[in-house]
């Protein structure tokens, strides 16, 4: 069994990103600008914006963080995120998510530019991914992509079975595991909560994407030996021995499954930093003028 080490992969790709940006700086070219909206004071929104503000200074990016109180109408923000579109400083927008109940996240995602849709969620760029055109891709499938292409982790006739269906990684990666490039070409079993024999289905997988939402969902039963395992759960745990109160478990339970698979993610240090750094990927073919990225 081997780990697959989030950290490590999403360093070696900022590091690659920090020579690129620098090599942009020296042809007297600007630094690609991301520009974060977090509105209200989720302390979870909290930490995922601050490790994205601190990760886009180690690559030499530039950053603006825009807070907003939790009571915010929708058309400010809505105007907000179009003065951002205009500038032509910006080149990636990204706004954290859950936002208020008050707002349409629908209409939030709408409104971004589809070129500064570094998050991947525009209806435009699901389109073209679907497609098979260049794309921003949402950033959880895409790090699990990069991922993937790091080890170099066959994919090629393997039968990947996804476990969540959400537009933010479940349906995305059943869409690129599927698609003719490496790493692809898998066959693709997507899977939910009201699939009937999921464990069935689970055993015969040589890779499952655990997305569902659910700590410890995915217990050895349902996995066949030397399977790939990638989860993609972060769910906050009480855990009365942390000063925090709780800890992070994914969707697998990973004391009992990583003893019959080949590679693993573990939580956290998984996929959760190659979220970040496939962001910063997307924001760098932004700035350049890539109106996103096949792979």
């Amino acid at each position: 069994m081997q780990i697959l080490d989030g950290k490590l992969v999403s360093e070696a790709i900022k590091a690659q990103l920090a020579t690129q940006v620098a090599e942009l700086k020296a042809a007297g070219k600007k630094p690609p600008h991301l520009a974060a909206i977090l509105v209200g004071n989720n302390p979870a929104s909290e930490t995922y914006v601050a490790s994205k503000v601190k990760s886009c200074a180690a690559c030499g990016f530039d950053s603006t963080l825009l807070r907003f109180d939790a009571q915010i109408s929708e058309k400010h923000l809505l105007d907000q995120i179009n003065l951002l579109n205009e500038n032509p400083e910006v080149d990636g927008i990204l706004v954290q998510l859950p936002l208020p109940k008050h707002i349409n996240e629908e209409l939030v995602i709408n409104t971004i530019h589809p070129s500064k849709d570094v998050d991947g969620f525009h209806p435009m760029n699901v389109g073209k991914m679907v497609s098979g055109l260049p794309a921003f891709i949402p950033a959880t499938p895409y790090g699990i992509m990069l991922m993937l292409e790091h080890y170099n982790i066959p994919t090629k006739g393997k039968h990947a079975v996804v476990i969540g269906r959400s537009h933010i990684v479940g349906t995305p990666i059943s869409i690129l595991l599927s698609r003719n490039t490496n790493p692809g070409n898998c066959t693709v079993t997507l899977t939910h909560s009201q699939t009937q024999n999921l464990a069935e289905i689970c055993r015969q997988a040589d890779i499952i994407v655990a997305a569902i939402g659910k700590p410890d969902f995915v217990t050895a039963d349902m996995v066949k030996e030397g399977a790939v395992i990638i989860d993609v759960g972060i769910n906050r745990v009480e855990d009365a021995s942390k000063k925090s109160g709780f800890r992070l478990k994914g969707d697998v339970n990973y004391e009992e499954v990583a003893p019959k698979a080949s590679y693993i993610t573990p939580v956290p240090g998984g996929v959760g930093p190659m979220t970040i750094a496939a962001l910063l990927k997307n924001t760098y073919h932004a700035a350049i003028g890539l109106k996103g990225s096949m792979n």
